[in-house]
Formats: structure tokens, C-alpha cells, sequence
């Protein structure tokens, strides 16, 4: 079978959804909603190894692999969707974004990224938390430099164990070069699971 190349190149598409239940048996979900527009997502998984010694010899390697982290890039988050993520409070009437010591909730994270093959990945984060974002403001000048937000998604695995795994899981990323059926349109309508992600026909 012939090698494929392919880079990624392009991230949009970014939406949410609030986990309104997670446990052995069930995980449940709010509405998708549109998140803000995303220049870049950079993902770092917490991972580490150990060797254990035993007559003087390595004789096992221990593995451990914690939380992901989602460093994102996005335009001015929008005060109602910052303050849903983050457990701020807003006043819709008033247009007022009051920071305060939140009680943030978990939610699911969905966004595309592009192949240069022309094909997606299609990805569900299933279960995290996201950051208070960091903002920089500066003075106008004759240029046109302008800051959007960034901020963080840590993300873990869920409580719930799927069938198809048998275990819980943090994301669910489909390959649209293999999964030709699969659209942009199906894989957000809502938060797809390893035992709900289908193959529709192309």
C-alpha cells in the first residue's frame, strides 16, 4: 500500500457543549453552540514513564497519562459565551460581563482541522474545563495590529466506559478520507460519542 503525506493546515469551526451528566453508565449533553473564531489549537497530553529496577536489572516500564491541554488562539470571545464557559456572570440586558470567583462547569469542545489533502479530522473533546482567557489590549496606531484572546481547554477522560472501548474516553476524531460519509453538518449537530459516530453513505 502506497505512503500517504499530508500536513495539517487550517482549524475552524469551533463550538461547545455543557456535560450535563457523566457517569459509569450515561454521559449526556447540552446543546452545540457556536464558540468564537479560532486562529490556532495546540494540544499537549501529560504523559510519563518510569523504569522499575529488580535484581539489579530494568525489568518494567510503568506508563502514566494524565489530562490533555488545548492552548487555543481565537478572535474577542463574546461576553454570553465567555461567561457560560468560564462561570462568569452576564447580564444580556445590560451588555455586563462581571468577573468574579466563577464556578466554571465541563463541557465538551468540537473543532475541524484541514488535511492539505483536501480531506478534515472532525474532532470531539469530550470532557473539560476551560481557562479565564488572557486579553492584551494596546493603543491605536497607522497599523493594523489587533489582539484576539487566548486561553486554555484541559481536557480528561470521561466516566462513562463505551462499549465499542470498554473505556472512557477524552476525544473522538474522525478521518474524513477514510469516513467519506461523514459531514461538517452531521459530526456538530451534536456531541458524538465512540459508541454514536456512524458511517453514513457518501
Amino acid at each position: 500500500m502506497p505512503k500517504k503525506y499530508f500536513e495539517y493546515r487550517g482549524v475552524s469551526h469551533a463550538v461547545f457543549a455543557e456535560v450535563t451528566k457523566d457517569d459509569s453508565t450515561e454521559i449526556t449533553f447540552g446543546s452545540v453552540k457556536d464558540f468564537t473564531g479560532v486562529s490556532e489549537i495546540g494540544k499537549t497530553t501529560e504523559s510519563s514513564s518510569e523504569t522499575h529496577y529488580y535484581d539489579n536489572i530494568p525489568a518494567i516500564i510503568v506508563d502514566s497519562v494524565g489530562s490533555d491541554e488545548l492552548s487555543i488562539n481565537a478572535s474577542g470571545i463574546p461576553f454570553d459565551v465567555l461567561a457560560e464557559v468560564t462561570g462568569q456572570f452576564y447580564d444580556e440586558n445590560l451588555g455586563m460581563y462581571v468577573e468574579q470567583e466563577g464556578t466554571p462547569k465541563y463541557f465538551a469542545f468540537g473543532y475541524v482541522t484541514d488535511k492539505t489533502d483536501g480531506t478534515q479530522v472532525f474532532v470531539w473533546r469530550l470532557k473539560g474545563k476551560f481557562s479565564i482567557p488572557d486579553l492584551n489590549a494596546i493603543t491605536k496606531d497607522d497599523g493594523t495590529t489587533a489582539n484576539g484572546q487566548s486561553l486554555t481547554f484541559k481536557g480528561i477522560s470521561t466516566a462513562k466506559k463505551f462499549t465499542k472501548t470498554g473505556k472512557g474516553a477524552k476525544a473522538v476524531n474522525v478521518d474524513t478520507s477514510v469516513n467519506a460519509g461523514m459531514t461538517e453538518t452531521l459530526f456538530f449537530a451534536e456531541v458524538l460519542t465512540p459508541d454514536t459516530v456512524t458511517a453514513p453513505k457518501p
